[in-house]
């Protein structure tokens, strides 16, 4: 089949609909996947897209005319996602395009829990099986069964936090935006079951997004959430990506909190359950994350970006947490999987038993360490400007786990290309605050020539 090759990605399969991705090329897909893994059964669910339900209705004819039987489980968060592929130990499709915007789709895919296809393993054999038509003869034809799991899910998250403490605490307010994607419904399902006054920006589904967009990276999509914070004097804000498995935390100054910040914080808080544990991080983290977690007597392991490598490592190590600078999180209590959802609630459970606020909790590390966020440059050779940066910075300790890590004793950075665009991503921090934005400057000037 003549599919476009660049829907094929490192993590996911993800283009727009209907010029890159279409029903054709669904169906396909479904077909391909059962035949890699050669199975019987597949769970498939979807967000809230316009374009998901003629995408969802592709899949699983594929599937089924493949000769394996779909499970479905409807419109779902990721992490409703993961959870039913761990429950009932089975591989799955999850129709979505994650926080990319409304015109796009595509699939997240789960072998077997915590495992998923990517590029290297599993996504190239996709598109080799579509591209020349590869597939398996199918012995029958499949069948297709709905199963709604959404009970299961509620529980299983309130069981891994301590509702009593949080009751014992007092009153609490939260402010979260779903923007309008699918996690809306079972947060408000879950909030609901917890004393604390939940206040709720734009939980209903809408595949439209009439309000903003579904990255909370973005200032302009997190901006009216900061300012509600502030007007309900909330305790924290939480923010979460179009398919639910990005998290991000407002603290109580209306204030974004980096994802690193965030996942030392939380490392530092989980340490104290389960003392010695481990901790993955990614490559362009700040040293809070490293620092932190070795005060508190965890071990710290450094890991390429990417959700397939990190629950890899994580379920190769037993690591407790994983965190990553783009808001996914990761959990050895929820099968090794990141989840937007588990992150909200252990926030608001940190803030109970430490009687502080979150800025409080942030302060120390705010004053310590100088981050410069996650800033893209458009290049024409992204490997000559690796190669540049190599020369101009040979003096420093070099690494290339991923991408090029540039370390020196009081400063470092981190250099990634894109996999599908002529950029390339800059994270950088220093112990100083000035330093940091000269350092900036620095490597900004060879990056853009």
């Amino acid at each position: 089949m003549d599919i476009n090759p660049g829907i094929f990605k490192a993590y996911d399969i993800r283009g727009i609909y209907p010029t890159e991705l279409n029903e054709a090329g669904a169906y396909a897909i479904g077909r391909a996947f059962v035949t890699y893994l050669n199975v019987s059964e597949v769970i498939v669910g979807h967000d809230m897209r316009l374009s998901g339900p003629a995408i969802f209705d592709a899949v699983t004819r594929g599937i089924i005319d493949q000769g394996a039987d779909v499970i479905e489980i409807g419109l779902v968060s990721t992490d409703q996602f993961y959870y039913a592929c761990a429950q009932l130990g089975l591989p799955g499709m999850m129709v979505t395009a994650s926080h990319n915007p409304k015109e796009y789709n595509g699939f997240k895919m789960v072998r077997k829990m915590p495992y998923l296809l990517s590029g290297s393993e599993g996504i190239a054999d996709l598109r080799t099986i579509v591209q020349t038509d590869a597939y398996a003869t199918p012995g029958r034809k499949g069948s297709r069964r709905h199963i709604d799991l959404s009970e299961g899910f509620v529980n299983h998250m309130l069981g891994l936090i301590d509702v009593d403490l949080i009751a014992q605490a007092g009153p609490m307010t939260v402010v979260a935006d779903t923007g309008n994607g699918t996690v809306g419904p079972i947060l408000e399902r879950v909030y609901r079951k917890l004393p604390v006054n939940f206040v709720g920006l734009y939980l209903d589904p809408d595949g439209s997004l009439p309000n903003h967009g579904l990255d909370p990276l973005q200032p302009e999509n997190r901006a009216e959430l900061e300012r509600r914070v502030i007007s309900e004097k909330a305790a924290a804000g939480f923010a979460f990506d179009g398919d639910g498995d990005r998290f991000f935390a407002i603290d109580d100054r209306g204030q974004f909190v980096a994802g690193d910040y965030f996942t030392a914080i939380m490392a530092r808080y989980l340490l104290k359950r389960s003392p010695a544990a481990k901790i993955v991080y990614d490559v362009r983290a700040s040293w809070a994350v490293p620092q932190l977690v070795a005060a508190a007597g965890g071990t710290a392991l450094e890991e390429r970006v990417g959700h397939a490598f990190i629950k890899r490592r994580m379920a190769d190590e037993g690591a407790l947490f994983g965190g990553e600078v783009t808001g996914h999180y990761y959990f050895k209590e929820f099968f090794f999987a990141d989840s937007g959802l588990l992150p909200s609630l252990l926030t608001v459970e940190m803030l109970a038993r430490e009687g502080t606020t979150l800025s409080q909790l942030l302060k120390p590390i705010e004053s310590k360490y100088f981050i410069s966020g996650e800033i893209n440059s458009k290049v024409a050779d992204s490997a000559a400007v690796i190669a540049a940066l190599k020369v101009r910075f040979a003096d420093a300790t070099i690494e290339t786990r991923d991408g090029l890590s540039i370390i020196y004793p009081d400063w470092h950075f981190n250099v990634r290309t894109s996999n599908t665009e002529p950029l390339v991503r800059l994270n950088l921090e220093a112990m100083d605050v000035a330093v940091m934005a000269q350092r900036r400057d620095e490597v900004l000037a060879v990056i853009r020539g």
